[in-house]
């Protein structure tokens, strides 16, 4: 029958997960640290565990010599010779020591020594077998709760859930199954900290449901979470032949049916990942459908997605979280609006030009400045020469605009062309001028006499020339006409 020692050995190797070798090394330096204490130095100490660790021994190894001078480190040749037939001086024995010789206090500080540096060692060696699996997933069952976090038992080692990392959908019970992700390990314990919150828990669970991500030909480019209530997962593949949100989605739907059941029923937009923002934007606010996305400001990466009124609700979501989603997997700043609320907006001319290229208008460009693509240098020299409308830069001569300081040939030759390719230059036909039309001959006016000086007076004088009387003309019809003083 094993001795206690023997099973408590075997029960460090195969429960705790000590490796043998360290378990006995552990014994061995605690039983010298006894050996030195007893005899104040343990160069001579050697122990030796017996067969199958039914007990240990210490031995202490003492030199044969005719006079002793030192008791612990040598042994009289006659005392040798009592133990061992054939002993001579110079030669090394090994002499077994009895434990009666250590006192009460060296064996329990031996005693405290070893299960001070087992624990140790069986804390840093779960430390580094869970340290090594974090980020993986790991099955345990609900052992107990306190203040709404769970403890589950993981077989070597207690988990710890704590209520933040559980989703607000899911509810459990003692004795459930829980399935979870290593998300922190503290040496401190060591205490494992599990997550069924975390991103990196439904990038797990999609490589056990989808093959093409498990072994790379679909990759996952990032992943946001509301717990509970919407995933955003973008995807993107090395091959031009696998459609990446197809290998996701499976047959009928059939595979991320799985893992929104693993999730208890959180909705999930799998989504492809596009190296353009806008076409990116677009499918990141799905399931709404975009008309068309405008970049505001790309240093500040900020844009505008253009919806119908009846998606604006579908793409901002319930309180915001689509829209919210849609700005964390994007990392951009995100605004929606409907083409009413686009066309309310004070924009600048770049904008302009998108709103019309949104909705089918065409604005017409006049400034160099609203020119796409047109160099700033440029238009500064021409602003300096008065030159800023595109119809004075037409208008003038290449020898007045090379006169302008600091403009060049290819300058010029730049800017013409980007004229051409952005406005429509319409040439007006002179117009012939119209003959003068012959000018019409002067009416004769009647000619009457003042009734005073008979005087020649006509029908256009208020008062005689000459003598100053006021005339008045009254007419019967339109061939006779009476003058009257």
């Amino acid at each position: 029958m094993a001795s206690d020692m023997a099973e408590a050995i075997r029960q460090l190797i195969y429960e705790k997960g000590i490796s043998e070798d360290l378990v006995l090394k552990t014994i061995e330096d605690a039983l010298v640290a006894a050996y030195k204490k007893r005899f104040g130095t343990a160069e001579n100490a050697v122990v030796r565990f017996l067969e199958n660790y039914e007990g240990v021994e210490i031995l202490s190894k003492r030199t044969i010599v005719e006079d002793v001078e030192d008791p612990v480190l040598e042994i009289s040749l006659e005392e040798a010779k009592e133990m061992a037939e054939g002993a001579e001086p110079g030669d090394i024995l090994e002499i077994p020591i009895d434990p009666r010789e250590f006192d009460l206090h060296e064996v329990m500080l031996a005693k405290q020594t070893t299960r001070q540096s087992l624990r140790e060692i069986s804390r840093d060696t779960l430390y580094a077998e869970f340290k090594a699996k974090q980020g993986e997933i790991i099955i345990g069952y609900y052992q107990r709760e306190k203040n709404g976090n769970i403890f589950v038992d993981l077989g070597k080692v207690e988990g710890f859930f704590p209520k933040k990392f559980q989703s607000p959908r899911e509810t459990y019970q003692p004795g459930e199954r829980i399935k979870a992700l290593i998300a922190e390990v503290s040496k401190a314990g060591p205490q494992i900290v599990l997550s069924r919150t975390h991103p990196e828990f439904v990038h797990k669970i999609l490589e056990l449901e989808v093959p093409e991500i498990y072994d790379k030909t679909v990759e996952v480019f990032k992943i946001v979470r509301e717990p509970g209530y919407r995933t955003k997962i973008a995807v993107f593949s090395h091959r031009d032949d696998v459609d990446p949100v197809g290998a996701c989605v499976g047959l009928k739907g059939i595979r991320i049916q799985n893992i929104i059941r693993e999730l208890e029923g959180e909705k999930i937009d799998v989504l492809k990942y596009e190296a353009d923002p806008r076409r990116f934007i677009k499918n990141a606010l799905s399931p709404a459908d975009v008309r068309e996305v405008y970049i505001y400001d790309e240093a500040k990466r900020s844009a505008l997605a253009v919806v119908d009124e009846s998606q604006l609700s579908v793409a901002i979501g319930k309180q915001g979280m689509n829209v919210r989603l849609a700005n964390r997997i994007c990392d951009w700043n995100i605004d929606v609006k409907t083409e009413e609320q686009f066309r309310e907006l004070d924009l600048g001319s770049e904008a302009r030009r998108a709103a019309s290229s949104l909705f089918g208008d065409e604005e017409e460009i006049l400034r160099l400045d609203e020119l796409p693509g047109v160099d700033e240098r440029v238009c500064t020299l021409m602003g300096v020469a008065g030159i800023e409308m595109i119809e004075d830069f037409l208008a003038r001569s290449d020898e007045d605009l090379l006169a302008i300081e600091g403009l060049t040939v290819e300058d010029t030759d730049i800017l013409r062309r980007i004229i051409e390719e952005n406005v429509e230059v319409i040439e007006e036909e002179a117009e012939e001028e119209p003959e003068p039309e012959p000018a019409e001959e002067e009416e004769e006016l009647d000619v009457y006499e003042c009734p005073d000086c008979h005087a020649t007076v006509t029908p256009d004088m208020t008062n005689c020339p000459q003598c100053g009387v006021a005339l008045s003309f009254e007419y019967e019809d339109e061939d006779a006409t009476d003058p009257e003083s």
